[in-house]
């Protein structure tokens, strides 16, 4: 597997790095900052330098980090004590720009690291509503690609060791969950084909992960309507 991690060197996109190359994959990291790239090769991920936010990339110039792989991941975030326009350029333009480069580039998968809550209506003129606006508005976007997608909405993240256990449904209550198990449930979505086409949330709980992560088969609302399985 050779996958392409958008926003590789946050946490969660670094030990998802980690998790690919330990077994013998291939992991890329887009990353904005040239600083970061020894941080990555030291996880034995290679570095990609581009800015997401910068008005000449495009999806058509960003399609040449994509070429020959087998599935994109999307874990990049504007971060907190950002404003608003960020949450937008980042967390919602970030993603389109991400669709636009895996069509360019003819990678059919694609992973969204996303957030919980936020289906339905938003409430809110705060930047935090506006955060989840964008990330609503960039799941929607999407789930009318046409590639091989899935949407993964984790709950609270915490800087704890992974417990290798969780709680998947379309809906969980809200928790708190390693980033840890965020990575390894974002492999366990990669290496699970009946993963297309799905939208569900994430939080620790008392399930095997690679079993949480099949487990969603029995769950028919994790199926979103408008999908790109058929």
């Amino acid at each position: 597997m050779d996958v392409v991690i958008v926003g590789g060197h946050g946490q969660i996109a670094r030990k998802l790095g980690a998790l690919l190359t330990e077994r013998g994959d291939t992991a890329r990291g887009v990353i904005r900052n040239p600083d970061h790239a020894e941080d990555l090769r030291a996880d034995g991920i290679d570095p990609v330098i581009v800015d997401l936010e910068d008005p000449d990339t495009t999806g058509q110039s960003l399609a040449g980090a994509f070429r020959g792989a087998t599935a994109a991941v999307f874990a990049a975030g504007s971060g907190p004590g950002q404003p608003a326009e960020r949450k937008w350029s980042v967390d919602h333009g970030g993603v389109v720009k991400t669709i636009d480069a895996c069509r360019h580039a003819g990678v059919d998968r694609i992973v969204i690291v996303s957030a919980i809550g936020i289906d339905g209506h938003i409430e809110g003129d705060d930047v935090y509503s506006e955060y989840q606006r964008a990330k609503a508005q960039a799941d929607a976007d999407v789930r009318a690609s046409g590639l091989h997608y899935t949407i993964v909405r984790p709950a609270l993240l915490t800087d704890e060791e992974g417990h290798g256990r969780v709680h998947a449904a379309r809906h969980v209550e809200r928790g708190p969950i390693p980033r840890a198990d965020v990575a390894a449930t974002l492999l366990a979505v990669l290496d699970d084909p009946s993963t297309v086409g799905r939208t569900f949330e994430v939080v620790g709980g008392p399930d095997d992960i690679v079993a949480a992560i099949a487990g969603l088969n029995a769950l028919p609302d994790t199926v979103d309507a408008q999908t790109a399985q058929g």
